[in-house]
C-alpha cells in the first residue's frame, strides 16, 4: 500500500516599506522629466521633418528615453497598487534610466555647448541679427522661433540633468528599503 505524506509549504513574504513623500515626489519630478523631453524631442522631429532637414540620433534616442521614463512610472504604480513594490525592480529600471538620461545628457550638452556650430552659439548669434523687434512681421516671427528652440534646447540640457540626478537618488532610496532603513 503505497504512503502519501502531506508537506505544509509555508511562504513568507516580506514587506517593504517605501517613504511615501520621497516616493510621491519622486514620481512628480520623473514624470515631468520624461513629458518634457519626449514632448521636446518630438518637436524638434516634427520640425525637422518639415523643413526636410537631417536629424540627429539624440531625437530618437531622447523620444525612447521619455517614453521608458513614462513606462517605468507607470510600471511602478501598476506595483504599487498590487503592494508588491521590489527594492531590486526600482533599482534596476533606475539604473537602466540613469544610463539613458546620463547618455542623454552628454550629447545634449554637446550639440547644445558644443566647441563649433553649437545650438548656443546660434542662439547668441541669429536673435541680435534681426535687430529692433517688436512690430509685426517675419523678423519678429523669425526671433519668436528662434528664442523658443533654444529654450527648448535648454530646458531638455535641464531636464535631462535633473533625471540623471533623481535617477540615481532612487538607486539610493531603493537600497535603503532593501536594507530597512525606513522600516517603522
Amino acid at each position: 500500500m503505497p504512503r502519501t505524506r502531506v508537506v505544509e509549504l509555508i511562504q513568507t513574504r516580506r514587506k517593504y516599506t517605501w517613504p511615501q513623500a520621497q516616493l510621491n515626489f519622486w514620481v512628480l519630478i520623473m514624470l515631468a522629466s520624461g513629458a518634457t523631453i519626449l514632448g521636446i524631442f518630438a518637436y524638434f522631429m516634427t520640425v525637422q521633418n518639415q523643413t526636410r532637414s537631417g536629424q540627429i540620433w539624440l531625437f530618437p534616442y531622447s523620444i525612447a528615453t521619455g517614453i521608458l521614463t513614462i513606462l517605468f512610472i507607470g510600471i511602478i504604480f501598476f506595483l504599487i497598487q498590487s503592494r508588491q513594490l521590489v527594492p531590486g525592480v526600482v533599482m534596476l529600471g533606475s539604473f537602466i534610466l540613469f544610463v539613458l538620461y546620463l547618455t542623454g545628457l552628454i550629447e545634449t550638452a554637446i550639440q547644445l555647448y558644443g566647441p563649433r556650430g553649437s545650438v548656443n552659439y546660434y542662439c547668441g548669434l541669429y536673435p541680435k541679427s534681426y535687430g529692433h523687434v517688436g512690430a509685426q512681421g517675419v523678423a519678429t516671427l523669425a526671433y519668436l522661433e528662434t528664442l523658443g528652440i533654444c529654450n527648448d534646447w535648454k530646458a531638455a540640457f535641464s531636464f535631462y540633468l535633473v533625471g540623471s540626478v533623481f535617477l540615481l537618488w532612487m538607486v539610493f532610496i531603493a537600497w535603503g528599503v532593501q536594507r530597512g532603513t525606513f522600516d517603522a
